[in-house]
């Protein structure tokens, strides 16, 4: 009888350490699960550091074609002055810092329409962008006439290409309407805007 007594407590102690060793791998496996996941979020955040180009807006230095249809003598091409504005016939100052093509438009319909011309129709395009700007590990820092879809790679292109230094992971931009840089993935799909200052770091031996 004490014999068996002590073969049951010897299995009761048995399952208990079973049960404890169960216990302990969900644990760890939830604990490597959890961290799994927390490893995604990161290179989540990274790869999602990029920039693309918004729509174009006006500034300082952009020269526009504006076409009246059927007046020739209110169309021409325009420069956005130091102010922001541009001197059109007729209308005079008009503000188009900040505006698409399609929002200045509009504007010089409005005022256009009515007092000068009855039902104007009005075409604005940008016919030269404002210059950007490129420093650092690059072979010809300076001023460089602006393209539409202008990326990094094509204004290091420009630029004379990348120094032996220069980091070609990361760019940093400095928009002409910002108050300091900011750095970004360096790939081909990096956008460039009007007026931008682009800065190629060096890379860390």
């Amino acid at each position: 009888m004490p014999s068996n007594q002590g073969e049951f407590g010897d299995m009761t102690i048995f399952r208990a350490i079973l049960l404890a060793l169960a216990a302990g791998t969900f644990l760890l496996v939830s604990a490597c699960q959890s961290g799994t996941v927390t490893q995604r979020s990161d290179a989540t955040d990274v790869a999602t550091d990029q920039r693309t180009a918004p729509a174009y807006v006006l500034g300082n230095g952009d020269r526009l074609r504006v076409t009246v249809f059927g007046h020739p003598d209110l169309s021409g091409e325009f420069d956005v002055d130091g102010s922001g504005a541009i001197s059109l016939p007729l209308i005079g100052q008009l503000d188009a810092l900040g505006l698409t093509t399609p929002e200045l438009e509009a504007r010089i319909v409005e005022t256009l329409d009515g007092d000068y011309i009855l039902n104007p129709r009005v075409s604005a395009e940008v016919i030269n962008y404002r210059p950007f700007y490129i420093l650092g590990e690059v072979g010809s820092p300076g001023e460089y006439p602006y393209t539409s879809g202008l990326t990094v790679l094509n204004a290091v292109a420009a630029a004379g290409g990348f120094t032996y230094r220069a980091n070609k992971k990361v760019v940093f931009i400095k928009s002409v309407d910002g108050a300091e840089e900011q750095s970004y993935t360096l790939d081909t799909n990096t956008a460039v805007k009007p007026g931008d200052t682009i800065r190629i770091g060096e890379r860390i031996f």
